[in-house]
């Protein structure tokens, strides 16, 4: 099946006691048992539901993986992976990445003496050069956020498995609508299904896609054991947001695009980062890549951290808000809210500094996402002079 097709459709098929063609809710927390060992595939609904179970049959149908684990946020399914490390062991993530990835593994798997070390997202090179006896896993995120630099799945899988490392890839900011990492050698997909998979702003969740069984069941394990999973109404919610993700990673791409142009030559902008442009560091490897460029645009503008403020406030159509991948658009300021728990000396050397805002673009027509933005980057007379001293100093 092609991939509108497998979304509407994959791990769905239409109720056997029913013959409701959509998955129902299965709201219940066990499941009767016909003597020792004589339940029918479900025990208790930590260990598997019936909802669950078609969203995570679908999730992985759509990474191409043989795999689906699904879990109660993006951060949950993070732990799940990292589960499959122990004691004394070593990770490389690259260096532009999710604060609260940065959180978990300072904070969290420092504490069992676990160590990561970071790399420049896109040097191939470097990732080989940190890799240590006791190196498990690679963690990537392409795009990465907030900055949107590609990494080279292929090489660094060829890299991971020549070093019998396992290699992760975040990839929410695409969603399987325009990477399947799988298929260019990752052993681990994970979502958080939250942003695009759902794609409404109205589920908090996360998944896993793997195609080795050994992985599989380490994970599923995990997952059973502590529990960390969606219910049943989330499930389905999740699973109904799915069925439109293909037409919608077409509308965010198409207004992404058209935003990163408009900010591209509006004067108060510095700098945009879009894969989709011809001035991205990392556009012929998006191409070879990706089937698409994404809804995700950044950009750092000209003025200061308290001009912020006033730029956030001016928005009438955009939401100032924490998340992505909705059908709305959303603002960010990662220095602030995504990226906050990354110290400052470390985030502003890896780029985000007080003048970067992350949009995700959403699915509104698209004049008036521009429309929103020409008016809340629009200059004050003593903004105007401050730029024109700035650009003297420079010059």
């Amino acid at each position: 099946m092609k991939f509108s097709t497998k979304a509407i459709h994959a791990g769905q098929e239409p109720d056997p006691s029913t013959g409701a063609i959509m998955t129902p809710i299965f709201q219940t927390s066990t499941y009767a048992q016909n003597g020792l060992g004589g339940h029918k595939g479900y025990e208790y609904s930590r260990s598997g539901n019936p909802t669950r179970t078609a969203l995570e049959d679908c999730i992985a149908a759509l990474e191409n993986g043989q795999y689906g684990m699904a879990f109660a946020s993006g951060l949950a399914a993070e732990q799940g992976i990292l589960s499959l490390l122990k004691t004394g062991d070593h990770m490389i993530a690259c260096d532009d990445l999710y604060g609260g990835s940065y959180r978990i593994f300072e904070r969290i798997l420092s504490r069992y003496q676990i160590e990561t070390s970071y790399v420049p997202a896109a040097n191939v090179q470097d990732y080989e050069k940190a890799i240590r006896p006791n190196t498990k896993l690679i963690w990537l995120e392409t795009p990465t956020n907030p900055l949107l630099r590609l990494v080279d799945i292929r090489a660094i899988a060829e890299i991971a498995h020549r070093h019998n490392i396992l290699l992760v890839v975040d990839n929410t900011f695409s969603s399987p609508y325009f990477q399947l990492p799988l298929e260019l050698g990752a052993d681990i997909v994970l979502h958080s299904t939250t942003k695009y998979i759902n794609g409404h702003s109205d589920v908090v969740g996360g998944a896993v896609v793997v195609k080795d069984q050994s992985v599989y069941e380490a994970i599923k394990f995990y997952q059973n054991a502590a529990g960390g999973i969606p219910g049943p109404f989330d499930s389905w919610l999740t699973l109904r947001g799915i069925k439109t993700l293909a037409v919608r990673m077409k509308q965010h791409q198409e207004n992404a695009f058209a935003v990163a142009r408009f900010l591209s030559d509006h004067p108060r902008v510095e700098k945009v980062y879009y894969p989709g442009l011809p001035s991205h560091p990392d556009h012929e490897l998006a191409k070879r890549q990706m089937s698409g460029f994404g809804g995700m645009v950044s950009f750092t503008f000209k003025g200061s951290l308290e001009d912020v403020d006033q730029i956030v406030r001016r928005l009438k159509v955009i939401t100032f808000a924490e998340s992505l991948g909705g059908i709305e658009s959303l603002l960010c300021h990662p220095a602030s809210m995504t990226h906050g728990s990354i110290p400052r000396e470390i985030r502003e050397a890896r780029g985000v500094d007080d003048t970067l805002l992350r949009l995700s673009v959403g699915i509104e027509d698209v004049e008036d996402i521009l429309n929103d933005l020409d008016q809340a980057l629009a200059t004050r007379p003593e903004i105007d002079q401050d730029i024109q001293e700035q650009q003297l100093v420079h010059k």
